[in-house]
């Protein structure tokens, strides 16, 4: 019946207990729980996940624990759900010897980031145990001349349950001469005292059988009972007398053994054997007690016994009895005192409770590395410990809410480049006289992130490059560098690709991507490009990658790649040879003609140099050799040649020089006949000149006004043609040039061009290969289409002005004479040339697929280089 009634208690108060929890956590920040004692294992105590608010999908991940010393943990967690289980039945008296609350503290762990969080458990007692006396009988001698009033104390019943399950109340059988008196000792418990109250008659009742009883604060109550049996004595009726009321003395712990602590005295009136006091301890001094201390029987005095440690024991409560000799010996009981001093005999003990041995170098000022717990056995100033670290680093040491609780923390942004790893030694040190101290050191590793781009050995880069180098072959390189480590420090190079005409050449080079060899893939001519740039950009391989570019500034160096060119004499058929007339009354010194010659190289390369290789009278004419002037030696005389051949070696000053040969015929004529000569000469000049200039303004007119007529056109089909009309192939048009092609075909639903450069006759589109391949939108009728229309106009119309400025010049030129200038005029009117044949060209394959019409363009364009 007691079983299931105490059951019956336990499930009512554990709804109770659940009320408990839930206001406990949410009254106090620290969450906190309460549990039964013997609750079987297994036993729920609190959801700790739920309470403090962690999201339960990730508990496992981030290592959710209970972080606990070198013995068994008394409770789990299930890092599932975060619930608090009890790992195995608990034993409060074994737990908390004495205490009158029992908590546990626990300190759970979450990882990545790393947050601590404390959890106190109560452990409730329950009434598991009876009270029980030392022995079964207790057997007592008293005189009858003791008087009424006598106190024999009692061995107190022991119960190892606290609080109310403890010993509560004596009872005593009923007798006429006894009564029970009880003395509360405070964490001793309660002390049973018989005291007499009427005078012993030993001739009506030798003795006396009384039944002690303890009882517990239970519901229902437990007991245990002890029998006394008094036997009644004759003779000594007086008792020992204590001289002091009370006893109490102060020592330092770590006293030498054999020392004396304090010497007690009590005395006997009565005589001879009944009046010699000795001296023991109370019956109720535990075993702990006795082993440390001794009592001298015959002085009183205490004894140290064993080394006395204030970390075990703070103060001890000693009973000491006085008993005379007398036949029916009668006690006396006192208590001492004796309070234990603490001295600094404990170092400080450091422990790291969770360590992250690799931060990265990114992380923010105030980031936990560690946790770091420090515990001294000492109390007060000898107990308080004061935790730092010992050099001034990037780290630093936070007190946290718990006491004696550190956290090492980064005060300032880390570098990898400039530290990779800190020896972090931790300095504990109490507050005691003198100080005591530990030191423990940890490492910290500064794990690498890509914070740095890479760098350039030089910036800009300047490379000097002969021109005709080798295709395919290694030009120059570049070469950067990365402070980080590992992927983030694998540096690929790539050259940057920008659009425009102004970059095509950037499509002729390459680069090696692991270590920056750039290639040429065509050579490099002087006399086309003297310089150019572009850039290379190097990434690394982190995540995300950095980069950074450099200019590369690259300069063309000349050679003597170029032949002289002859551009006086220049007969019709292009050949170096013409013919000259003078009079022959000319003087000495006479300018017969100046020969005209340029090289495309520069330098010595293009410093051209004139000489006779052969002349028909070498006393009749002279060669300037820098100007190419041919002059008269002297006058003409009667036995001279009518007509003479020069030839002229024109060479420039390379290395290996390179030349050319015009050959001049000097027919010497009679003054009348000169004149006329030349008059006719200069007029079918003029003639022809105005004859080819007359067809050229007529050829552009009429070019111009067929553009006109062909935008009309094109704007009429673009906006009557049907959307499904089907795309033709452009033919290809076989003519010389340099201007792309393009072939238009249709695969399935989509429409497709091909462009490239031009190609020859029995070559073959290969429709697998896509590289030059546009996908075209199909027709539809839309703005997009109008405004399609309105691209090709715009540029029709500035081709069609472009022609007529053209014309104008041409009417209007006006030629120097010096070989200069007609070099200029000669460049911007190939410019002009060029871009209006672009245009127009582009424009007419456009319009007439067959190309016949560019042909034709192509030929007036012919002409007119042919005349100028």
């Amino acid at each position: 019946m007691e079983q299931r009634g105490d059951g019956a208690w336990k499930r009512r108060t554990r709804w109770i207990l659940v009320a408990l929890v839930i206001f406990m956590s949410t009254a106090s920040a620290q969450i906190r729980y309460a549990t039964f004692e013997e609750l079987k294992e297994g036993s729920f105590v609190g959801n700790i996940a739920k309470d403090l608010g962690i999201d339960m999908n990730n508990l496992k991940e981030r290592g959710f624990r209970i972080v606990s010393g070198s013995t068994e943990p008394l409770f789990r967690v299930n890092q599932k759900d975060g619930i608090l289980y009890v790992n195995h039945k608990i034993d409060r008296e074994e737990v908390c010897d004495r205490s009158s609350v029992c908590l546990i503290n626990l300190k759970t762990v979450i990882e990545n980031p790393l947050e601590i969080h404390y959890v106190t458990v109560e452990v409730l007692d329950v009434n598991d145990h009876s009270p029980s006396f030392a022995e079964k009988e207790k057997r007592f001698e008293i005189s009858e001349s003791v008087i009424p009033g006598a106190r024999f104390q009692l061995q107190p019943a022991s119960d190892p349950d606290g609080g109310i399950y403890s010993v509560q109340q004596y009872k005593l059988s009923h007798n006429d001469h006894f009564r029970l008196e009880v003395k509360d000792r405070g964490k001793d418990g309660k002390l049973p005292i018989l005291n007499l109250q009427k005078p012993l008659d030993r001739e009506a009742t030798q003795s006396h059988s009384l039944l002690l009883t303890a009882i517990d604060g239970g519901k229902p109550p437990r007991s245990g009972t002890i029998e006394i049996a008094v036997c009644v004595l004759d003779v000594n009726d007086n008792i020992p007398f204590f001289a002091n009321e009370s006893y109490s003395v102060t020592i330092n712990e770590n006293t030498p053994i054999g020392t004396t602590v304090v010497q007690v005295k009590a005395t006997d009136v009565d005589e001879g054997s009944n009046g010699e006091v000795v001296y023991s301890f109370g019956s109720n001094v535990n075993s702990k007690v006795r082993n440390i201390f001794a009592v001298d029987t015959n002085s009183g005095e205490i004894i140290v016994k064993e080394h006395i440690d204030f970390e075990i024991e703070d103060s001890y409560e000693i009973d000491i009895q006085a008993s005379d000799k007398g036949s029916a010996p009668l006690t006396a009981d006192k208590s001492v005192t004796v309070k234990i001093v603490d001295l600094n005999d404990n170092a400080p003990e450091i422990e790291v409770t969770s360590f992250s041995n690799a931060v990265p170098e990114n992380c923010r000022p105030g980031t936990t590395v560690a946790l770091i717990s420090v515990n001294d056995l000492d109390s007060g100033l000898n107990g308080k410990v004061i935790c730092s670290l010992s050099e001034n680093t990037a780290f630093t040491l936070t007190p946290s809410l718990q006491d004696n609780m550190y956290s090492v923390v980064t005060k300032s942004p880390l570098d990898r480049e400039k530290q990779f790893q800190y020896d972090l030694r931790i300095v504990a040190k109490d507050a005691g006289q003198p100080s005591l101290s530990s030191v423990k050191t940890i490492r910290v590793v500064v794990s690498d992130v890509n914070d740095n781009s890479p760098d350039f050995s030089l910036s800009p880069y300047t490379f000097y490059v002969t021109e005709n180098n080798d295709p395919g072959a290694s030009v120059f390189s570049v070469s950067a560098s990365d402070r980080d480590i590992n992927e983030n420090a694998v540096i690929s190079y790539h050259i940057l690709r920008e659009g425009g005409d102004g970059n095509k050449l950037e499509s002729f080079l390459n680069i090696n991507p692991e270590n920056g060899n750039i290639f040429a893939l065509k050579s490099f001519d002087f006399e086309t490009l003297k310089t150019f740039s572009f850039h290379v950009v190097a990434t690394d391989s982190g995540t995300p990658s950095l980069s950074n570019n450099v200019t590369v500034n690259v300069f063309i160096l000349d050679q003597n790649d170029n032949a002289p060119v002859i551009l006086y004499p220049a007969s019709a058929n292009r050949s170096a040879e013409g013919v000259e007339e003078i009079p022959r009354n000319v003087n000495a010194g006479h300018l017969v003609t100046k020969v005209r010659a340029y090289d495309a190289d520069i330098g010595y390369n293009g410093w051209l140099l004139f000489s006779l290789q052969e002349v028909t009278d070498h006393s009749l004419f002279a060669l300037d050799r820098y100007t190419g002037q041919i002059r008269t030696l002297r006058s003409f005389t009667e036995t001279d040649e009518a007509e003479h051949k020069l030839v002229i070696l024109v060479k420039d000053n390379g290395n290996v020089s390179l030349s050319a040969t015009a050959t001049v015929i000097i027919n010497a004529v009679e003054p009348k006949e000169a004149f006329a000569a030349s008059d006719v000469k200069s007029a079918v000049k003029d003639e022809e000149e105005n004859g080819v200039t007359l067809y050229l303004i007529i050829t552009l007119g009429s070019v111009s006004a067929l553009f006109l007529l062909s935008i009309i056109v094109l704007i009429i089909m673009q906006c009557s043609k049907d959307p499904d009309y089907p795309s033709k192939s452009l033919q290809d048009v076989n003519y010389d040039g340099t201007l792309c092609h393009s072939i238009q075909y249709r695969s399935g639903d989509k429409r497709y061009m091909l462009v490239g450069p031009r190609m020859s006759i029995g070559s073959s589109v290969v429709p697998a290969s896509n590289g030059n391949t546009l996908v075209l939108p199909e027709h539809r009728r839309s703005s997009g289409e109008y405004l399609s229309v309105f691209s090709y106009v715009v540029p029709s119309i500035c081709s069609v002005i472009m022609n007529w400025s053209l014309s104008t010049t041409v009417v209007l030129e006006n030629r120097p004479s010096c070989v200069f200038f007609e070099r200029i005029k000669a460049c911007q009117k190939e410019n002009i040339y060029q871009l209006q044949m672009f245009g127009n060209i582009i424009f007419l394959s456009f319009l007439f697929p067959g190309g016949k019409v560019v042909k034709y363009y192509m030929l007036v364009v012919t002409i007119w280089a042919q005349k100028d």
